[in-house]
């Protein structure tokens, strides 16, 4: 497994910033989600700086839906960057953190007129409009409150890019946004723009996630920038901002090759600026959403090993106490992680196991065919690269509790999560 800048090997135990995981383990128990601070500050830091430019303002935007807990809404609001959100309920945890509601740009392809009255209510910054039909409903709704909203449409400008097929988001049959290639996409613009309710800012575009290739994201950029100059000139419209969304690479195993976003950003942000210079379009504003890229290598999950098992077909099975009701990924998305014994840390890996969860699923698996040391009962295994999506996708299946989750900070962990409870999962039914 490869370590992170927080990992270290002392006298063969894996250690986080200096805090032994079998310590960890008996503190706070397992499964656990472990996330470390100082990396993620570090890394929007980094990420702020690197999008810093004299021709427009920039915002990094962190993604609710990669990890989302009171503990992470305080550290967005300490740290000043803007948040998109894809829910009510993500709305209402970011305003309850700290987050300032001004700094939120709510995505979602079927928001409800609920959700819709919500965000109004709230202040949210800036509804992306999917379709032509929210657009439509918005306005309704803002005609009766009296108020007016500020707004960017989600475009689709068919960059393919080379990624799982759940998560290719900009292809011209995707569920989400407008194509830049429908007929009728003028009159469809043009409408939103002459709404009295809508304030029409700009455009979004996604055009997916665990994207590799550098060029995808400048040809992306390319197209909205032609695009949204087109849509000027030809509705006389004020384009101020463009949302390039993000979708960029992270390490799940050696098989990912991400390239160096803090690196890449700047020549983003200079094509962005000689491209628009180029064709006279003359941007206020440029967002960007990280994604995973901002969590996913500062969260890990620590497991305690349960039971051993060879098939008389030879496949070791090293049994786990959590499984796909904590990380869904690999059966969703078939989604492969590395992993470690953390108390045998400096071992040979000279055993194949397949390590699967406690789910009554064939399919509940998190990692096939792996070389570890020798497992035995009571090891404990450490799964990294769990930052993005393993606690905001898991589940009750099997009336398992979700586990605990702690935040580790200068050699020091708290908890930021509690560990449910059987009362927990039934505190709503009657």
């Amino acid at each position: 497994m490869k370590l992170e800048s927080y990992q270290t090997i002392v006298n063969g135990q894996l250690q986080h910033d200096g805090l032994s995981y079998q310590y960890l383990a008996e503190t706070y128990g397992t499964p656990l989600y472990i996330f470390d601070e100082t990396t993620f500050v570090q890394r929007v830091k980094d990420y702020k700086e690197a999008l810093s430019n004299p021709y427009f303002e920039t915002e990094v935007l962190f993604a609710s839906k990669a990890l989302l807990t009171k503990a992470m809404g305080q550290l967005v609001a300490q740290l000043g960057i803007g948040q998109d959100v894809v829910s009510a309920g993500e709305i209402y945890t970011a305003v309850a953190s700290g987050v300032n509601p001004s700094k939120l740009y709510f995505h979602g392809n079927n928001k409800l007129n609920d959700e819709l009255l919500y965000a109004i209510e709230q202040g949210v910054g800036t509804i992306v409009l999917d379709n032509r039909s929210e657009a439509s409903r918005l306005n309704k709704l803002l005609l009766d409150l009296g108020k007016k909203q500020r707004v960017l449409l989600r475009l689709n400008p068919g960059v393919e890019a080379h990624t799982h097929e759940y998560i290719k988001t900009a292809h011209n049959d995707s569920k989400f946004g407008e194509s830049v290639f429908d007929p009728a996409i003028e009159d469809v613009i043009q409408t939103i723009n002459n709404y009295p309710t809508l304030d029409l800012a700009g455009f979004h575009c996604h055009i997916g996630s665990q994207v590799f290739e550098e060029q995808s994201f400048l040809d992306s950029a390319t197209e909205m920038i032609e695009f949204s100059k087109k849509m000027e000139d030809n509705l006389n419209l004020k384009v101020k901002e463009i949302n390039f969304g993000g979708g960029f690479g992270v390490y799940y195993t050696a098989e990912d090759k991400p390239f160096d976003i803090k690196a890449f950003l700047p020549k983003f942000i200079q094509h962005v600026h000689e491209t628009s210079q180029k064709l006279s379009l003359t941007l206020e504003k440029v967002t960007i959403e990280p994604g995973r890229a901002l969590v996913n290598q500062s969260g890990s999950t620590l497991y305690r090993v349960g039971d051993l098992k060879t098939t008389t077909s030879g496949k070791n099975y090293l049994f786990v106490d959590g499984g796909m009701t904590d990380n869904i990924r690999p059966a969703l998305y078939q989604a492969k992680y590395e992993a470690l014994i953390t108390n045998k840390a400096d071992e040979v890996a000279d055993t194949v196991y397949t390590i699967a969860g406690k789910a009554c699923e064939s399919g509940d698996k998190i990692i096939n065919d792996y070389p570890l040391p020798e497992a035995e009962t009571g090891d404990l295994l450490l799964v990294n690269g769990t930052g993005a999506y393993n606690y905001t996708m898991s589940s009750h299946y099997n009336r398992i509790p979700k586990p605990a989750m702690i935040h580790v900070l200068n050699g020091k962990s708290r908890l930021t999560v509690k560990r449910e409870t059987f009362a927990d999962m039934m505190r709503n039914e009657i």
